[in-house]
């Protein structure tokens, strides 16, 4: 009996030793080729292998994703609690507390640890934050949507650590696919008689010369004497309603002028009735460094732009901007647009004072419930179409092309 024991317990003894050595051998051909981790890499929405080795450190790994890793009809934006509306955000939720300080999207390439990239290699710009157990890391783009139907990759690199400075040992990676709907269309607002003018006002326009004005200037029911512009500043004509204002370019013509003004009027009223706002109260009306997307914004307190703002979109794409306070575009910066995205298209309507900075470039139709200032050597590819006056400080406004 003893020795049947003892048997047993020797071939039980083997057996378990042989079980070790193979899986230490197989534990170690896996570390070895990454497979482990590269298989917890491709899919962290769906299955992650462990991470951990003999007697190593435990290393980090992302055990889930939002949206899942090859999800498709991503939504390509969100509307936050307070009605803060961006880009689709993306989140990674780790396995053990991260340094939260390992987790970011600066611009430096050797500092990104967390990134969104469509396929074709084009970065997404955003911001990285930890939830406060740090074991989350939400990337938010700084657009106010991602584009639709297009596929979208997510990385973590290794320069991540955990809380304890250990390396994710791997990148780890998940793809996934906005929905194909765009946002609803807009179509141009209708400007009549009003859109043959680049500055249209009904209590004139001041100006600090030289200014330069590329289009038709004119001013109704004031009479010209309020246009203060000279006929070498305009490259165009101005229109009055009576025989007064500059000469020899002077143009009078009460019946133009009239109906121009109405017309601005009901494109003023058009803009601000529009409803359904793809987005409201985008970035709490700080708009400054966000790239906007083709629709119509909607904000009820007045908009800043206190750096570059970009408009991307198409030849035909519209953006109509619904402000019910004042539009102040800051000294220096600019509105850029992309993808060939064109002046004409672009429509702002403020029920309070516009303020386009020193040096500053505006795009657009400004239509103006008071008024429209452009500070010294400010630029505009615009239209200024002012319910009551314009100033001008050594700018250059040139009509929007057709």
């Amino acid at each position: 009996m003893r020795l049947m024991k003892g048997n047993a317990m020797s071939r039980f003894k083997s057996s378990y030793k042989l079980r070790m050595l193979i899986a230490f051998l197989f534990a170690c051909s896996l570390a070895g080729s990454g497979m482990v981790r590269a298989f917890a890499a491709a899919d962290p929405g769906v299955a992650v292998a462990p991470g951990t080795l003999f007697g190593a450190a435990a290393e980090p790994m992302v055990i889930s994703s939002s949206p899942g890793n090859w999800e498709r009809n991503v939504p390509t934006s969100i509307n936050s609690s307070d009605n803060v509306v961006t880009g689709t955000v993306v989140t990674a939720t780790f396995s053990q507390p991260m340094d939260p300080a390992t987790l970011n999207s600066s611009s430096a390439e050797n500092l990104l640890t967390f990134t969104l990239k469509e396929t074709n290699g084009n970065g997404v710009p955003g911001t990285v934050a930890t939830n406060g157990a740090n074991t989350e890391a939400t990337f938010t783009p700084t657009s106010s949507a991602l584009k639709p139907n297009t596929s979208y990759t997510a990385t973590i690199t290794t320069a991540a650590r955990n809380a304890g400075g250990v390396a994710m040992a791997h990148p780890i990676t998940w793809s996934f696919t906005t929905n194909a709907v765009a946002l609803a269309a807009q179509a141009p607002v209708p400007l009549g008689e009003a859109g043959i003018f680049a500055i249209l006002t009904k209590s004139g326009v001041t100006d600090v010369p030289p200014s330069t004005v590329t289009g038709d200037v004119g001013a109704s029911p004031i009479t010209g004497a309020a246009i203060h512009l000279t006929c070498a500043e305009v490259v165009g004509t101005i229109y009055t309603v009576n025989a007064a204002g500059p000469l020899p370019c002077r143009v009078t013509d009460a019946t133009l002028l009239t109906t121009a003004v109405a017309n601005m009027t009901a494109a003023y009223t058009n803009a601000a009735g529009r409803t359904n706002p793809n987005f409201l109260n985008l970035g709490a009306g700080q708009i400054g460094g966000l790239t906007l997307v083709p629709g119509l914004y909607k904000w009820t307190t007045g908009i800043l732009i206190s750096s570059n703002v970009t408009l991307s979109g198409g030849p035909n794409a519209v953006w109509i901007f619904q402000i019910a306070g004042t539009l102040t575009q800051a000294n220096g910066t600019k509105m850029i647009l992309a993808g060939g995205a064109k002046p004409k298209n672009i429509f702002w309507q403020a029920s309070g004072a516009v303020s386009i900075g020193t040096t500053a470039q505006a795009e657009g139709v400004i239509l103006g419930k008071t008024m429209i200032a452009l500070k010294t050597g400010a630029s505009a590819n615009s239209r200024l179409l002012a319910q009551t006056a314009a100033t001008l400080q050594k700018n250059a406004v040139t009509q929007p092309a057709p």
